[in-house]
């Protein structure tokens, strides 16, 4: 019993914390937690719950530890966070953690706040343009002494061997004096003159050219962890003063690496101040553009990826890098942004990349772009606070149109925000995704063939009931379609019962060519999100042939009361369906890392 609780409120405690138990090690026996097994943990100690909470989320953290293994990330930690020596530290330790677990890591830390103070400390006021520092000699000097000192500090921290009494009691004594990470750093990055733009010379400021992805992959397969920091070097022997963001994001894309991680010192929320948990490519994409009048870094990511039709609708400058400029080409305002378009331009979501492989790559459109430009740079003077993190929001974006799949922006200030988010299911961040939802979109009247091509087979085998097409007409609205090359290779429809706050999960099918790749978990995290955004709190489904996958993506097995009795009453129970509910939370954000396997499909409603 909890110590300094009466019995009642301890049985109602415990009665939580199983149901907290039961989201991972019982969730996967797909039912509810039976009596007995209440009872057990009722009659825990203090000390046994801990045990059992720490279990559940290792078991929870598993398929995340065995998924990531192998990958590369590149992690940007911008100036603001690291003048928190505290808080870095921690990050740090989780630092070394994660590349203890078998990732692949890349350190891009930044130093714009340390060179400012350096320099206002020298009695130089520090000068910005855009995202771009005006470096003179004294702010050379103060870059070169701010980067040398974080750099030797991250190395520092990183050393940290394991305490010896662990190694006493588990390890080796050969192990007792051992560095604790393997650090590389080094001139992995080429830089060139950013030059005199507009009639500004910004002296030693550099723009990334090349990022040495050989030398850079040698030391990550050495199990080293890679720091580039924001100094680049010329081909004449200059040092330059690069943007740390120019340099995270050039090596990201130049990598092609499975995330970027972007620390930040807040969370990204929309203009009600919810947190923004996830964003298509194509939806951060659209905010993006609503505000690249009023904002440095989307107005840049505009002029970079929208291709020249687009850029000569909106009258913008190829080669200029000022707000006011954009402001005063073809008339856009502040105030009218860009829903002044004309209606002839292209859409950047439509013509500025094409998926290959399930990532985005640049089109013959955008080529020369990221040829020209291979990183993003943001900061200076537009203060992306005030902006809901807009700027690192774009780089996001820009990141995965060149290859990136997922982007991560994470509030420094949550503990251990890296693995809250590697490693569990819903993480704590922002996730900007260019591939989980590709071609995946409501369905029209232009797709009733497609999806009675891709339910017949299933008709045919007794798997899906057959219903005419004046029917399917008429529920046409609920169902969600995946589209590819103009073909329809999946399809799902959700039939909300809003009196029990439900959801039908119906007509989900998968074309046998596109099984095991994933799509199947892509269109059932849409249906989900689709059902939060209808205000529904569970998902239930009739199969009789697919329960088990089902099954490994959260569903338990209910018994017919728990269906909405508008629907009970519809049930043909001479198919012997079984039925299958699922929670759905404000913050369940489901993985679509995982492959899918095997043929989907449900019962539609009968």
């Amino acid at each position: 019993m909890l110590a300094g609780l009466e019995p009642e409120e301890a049985r109602q405690g415990l009665v939580l914390h199983s149901r907290e138990l039961k989201r991972g090690c019982w969730a996967t026996t797909g039912g509810e937690l039976s009596k007995e097994k209440k009872y057990e943990i009722l009659e825990m100690g203090e000390e046994a719950q801990r045990g059992a909470h720490y279990v559940n989320w290792f078991r929870e953290a598993w398929p995340y530890i065995q998924g990531h293994r192998g990958s590369t990330f590149v992690l940007v930690i911008p100036g603001d966070v690291i003048e928190k020596r505290r808080m870095m530290d921690c990050i740090l330790q989780d630092v070394a953690l994660i590349h203890g677990l078998g990732i692949k890591l890349v350190i891009v830390p930044g130093s714009h706040v340390q060179t400012d103070k350096l320099l206002r400390a020298r009695g130089h006021e520090p000068k910005y343009v855009g995202p771009y520092r005006v470096t003179d000699s004294a702010s050379l000097e103060a870059s070169m002494e701010a980067a040398g000192r974080i750099r030797v500090d991250i190395e520092a921290k990183l050393s940290r061997g394991l305490p010896i009494p662990i190694l006493r009691r588990h390890g080796e004594n050969e192990r007792w004096h051992e560095v604790g990470v393997s650090v590389a750093s080094g001139n992995y990055v080429s830089a060139k003159p950013r030059g005199i733009v507009n009639g500004i010379d910004f002296g030693s400021t550099g723009e990334v050219k090349k990022i040495d992805v050989v030398r850079i992959k040698e030391r990550l397969e050495n199990n080293c962890i890679v720091m580039l920091s924001n100094l680049g070097y010329s081909g004449s022997g200059e040092v330059l003063n690069c943007n740390a963001y120019e340099v995270a994001t050039a090596c990201a894309t130049a990598l092609r690496a499975d995330k970027l991680l972007c620390l930040l010192d807040g969370q990204t929320v929309d203009e009600n101040g919810h947190v923004i948990r996830f964003m298509t490519l194509q939806e951060a994409d659209q905010l993006i553009r609503q505000q690249a009048s009023q904002n440095h870094a989307a107005a840049d990511y505009v002029r970079a990826v929208a291709g020249p039709d687009y850029i000569r609708s909106l009258g913008i400058p190829s080669a200029d890098n000022g707000l006011q400029q954009l402001s005063r080409a073809g008339g856009i305002t502040v105030r009218e942004g860009l829903n002044s378009i004309p209606s002839g331009s292209k859409e950047i979501c439509n013509d500025s990349s094409t998926y290959k492989n399930g990532r985005s790559v640049p089109d013959s459109n955008t080529t020369e772009a990221w040829e020209r430009r291979q990183g993003f740079a943001i900061g200076g003077e537009q203060l992306s606070q005030g902006h809901l993190y807009l700027s690192e929001l774009t780089a996001a974006v820009y990141v995965c149109r060149g290859g990136v799949r997922r982007v991560h922006l994470l509030d420094s200030n949550i503990q251990g925000a890296l693995l809250l988010e590697l490693y569990t299911r819903d993480g704590i961040g922002t996730m900007v995704s260019s591939d989980m939802y590709e071609g995946t979109r409501d369905a029209t009247i232009n797709d009733l063939g497609g999806i009675e091509q891709l339910l017949r087979p299933l008709v045919e085998l007794d798997i899906v009931v057959n219903r005419p097409r004046e029917q399917l007409l008429q529920e046409l609205r609920a169902y969600t379609v995946v589209e590819r090359d103009g073909s329809i290779i999946a399809c799902a429809a959700l039939f909300p019962y809003a009196e029990d706050e439900s959801g039908e999960v119906a007509a989900f099918a998968v074309s046998p060519e596109c099984q095991g790749h994933g799509q199947g978990d892509s269109l059932l995290d849409y249906v989900e999100r689709k059902a939060r955004k209808l205000g529904l709190r569970k998902l239930f489904l009739l199969t009789t042939r697919t329960a088990d996958w089902f099954v490994r993506r959260g569903f338990s097995q209910c018994t017919w009361e728990e269906l909405p009795e508008r629907r009970r009453v519809q049930i043909n129970l001479a198919r012997g369906s079984k039925y299958y509910v699922k929670m759905v939370h404000e913050a369940d954000i489901s993985s679509a890392d995982n492959n899918s396997h095997g043929s989907y499909a449900l019962d539609l409603p009968q």
